[in-house]
């Protein structure tokens, strides 16, 4: 690596060193209470998997550079020279972690395991070796940002497409449209996922609750998120953020997506609009009584996993069994905590690489497999997207015998 590469990279290194950055850089004991932790280490147990060892990959670069001791004595500190071959650690640390957070709550110090590899990945990004296809699904959403009025005509086309599919999971009433779409002054913007799926069940929920809704011309996730840039992250955003002010909502609800969720809801700072999960508008239907669902149209026991960017790491888990017991009488939880649920293995962008990753995925992941199977159950519900197709990667390679499903598709089918 050249020096000046290696400045520039020291430059974005130093750009994320806020006083939160420097107590987890600093503070890690070794204590050794995260070796458990990560859903990676216990399926595969190779030390490199430990959350702590992560951590110092990146800790003994900001020794060298960013610390009296190591800058003067660099093998006392335990420092260790920014290279062509320290970004391939940082690569493999990075991208085996989902960052979802489990360590973090076995931490005795709270130590960050996610905020500690966005160092990795944004150095990564600055010497353009993070994974191709993140940056150019990043780079796509911007681009449909900047040039919405020539992807409009077709979207429109395509959500008039399933406005009949929305019909036969609920009726809307003559003249009205069943997916509304730039309604101005509406109560709720929907953000979605490309996909039938992530459109019509929730459409027909929102209209069976009688919403004042608006679907959004923009996908929910964050592709500039998942790479770990923040520039191409907030650009992302901000297409949400100003479409949300242009149609003057009080209510900006986010689909089944964990990590769009994460986004919307602790990274757009103060705005005129609320940001909810879908699960937690559901609910809130439910408790006031707007949408009731029929037991009986979901057979055999139920389980649910809890997506870690909405549960772990957004607080959003009451509403989800709030839900399953308006579904069924047979629901059996995966954890008595779901704050300790481990992770499906798939976040982090880990299974928008697709096949790339799919045989780290299966093996890293064989203590969420014995999860499922342990519950008994038949349903396996979630309410991410990247979630589900893990879950059902997984329900594959490990023949979990599972009919794995959106929550907002149970609901859909069970509206009375």
């Amino acid at each position: 690596m050249d020096q000046k590469t290696r400045d520039d990279l020291l430059r974005l290194f130093q750009g994320k060193l806020n006083e939160a950055m420097k107590f987890y850089l600093e503070t890690c004991s070794r204590c050794g209470v995260c070796t458990k932790a990560c859903h990676v280490h216990e399926s595969m147990g190779q030390v490199k998997y430990i959350a702590a060892y992560r951590g110092e990959i990146v800790r003994r670069l900001y020794k060298k550079y960013f610390k009296a001791q190591g800058k003067a004595w660099s093998s006392l500190g335990e420092s260790k020279e920014l290279s062509d071959i320290a970004l391939d650690e940082l690569y493999e640390a990075a991208y085996s972690c989902t960052g979802c957070r489990r360590c973090m709550v076995f931490c005795p110090h709270g130590i960050d395991t996610q905020m500690l590899m966005s160092i990795a990945k944004i150095l990564l990004v600055g010497a353009n070796a993070e994974p191709d296809i993140l940056t150019m699904l990043a780079d796509m959403s911007i681009e449909k940002g900047k040039s919405m009025d020539a992807f409009k005509e077709g979207f429109l086309e395509g959500i008039r497409n399933l406005e009949a599919e929305v019909v036969k999971k609920w009726k809307s009433d003559a003249g009205e449209s069943a997916i509304p779409i730039d309604v101005q002054d509406a109560d709720l913007l929907y953000v979605a996922l490309a996909g039938a799926h992530s459109i019509i069940p929730a459409a027909a929920v929102f209209n069976a609750a009688g919403e004042n809704w608006t679907l959004s011309f923009f996908e929910a996730v964050n592709f500039g998120a998942f790479v770990g840039d923040p520039t191409k992250t907030k650009l992302i955003l901000d297409r949400i953020i100003n479409e949300a002010k242009r149609l003057n909502v009080k209510e900006v609800c986010i689909c089944e997506c964990g990590t769009a969720f994460r986004v919307m809801k602790q990274m757009s700072g103060n705005q005129p609009f609320r940001v909810t999960s879908v699960t937690e508008t559901h609910a809130r239907y439910l408790r006031e009584g707007r949408i009731k669902l029929d037991k009986s149209k979901l057979k055999g026991p139920v389980t649910y996993h809890d997506p870690c960017q909405i549960a772990r790491n957004g607080g959003v888990i009451d509403d989800p069994r709030y839900i399953l017991g308006h579904l069924t009488d047979s629901f059996l939880d995966m954890t008595p905590d779901p704050t300790y649920n481990w992770c499906c293995g798939g976040g982090g962008g880990l299974v928008a690489l697709g096949d790339e990753t799919l045989d780290f995925r299966m093996k890293s992941s064989s203590v969420k497999a014995d999860q499922v199977r342990q519950t008994g159950a038949t349903v396996l519900a979630t309410a991410c997207e990247n979630c589900h197709s893990q879950l059902s990667d997984l329900n594959r390679h490990y023949e979990l015998g599972v009919d794995v499903q959106f929550l907002t598709s149970l609901m859909a089918d069970a509206l009375i």
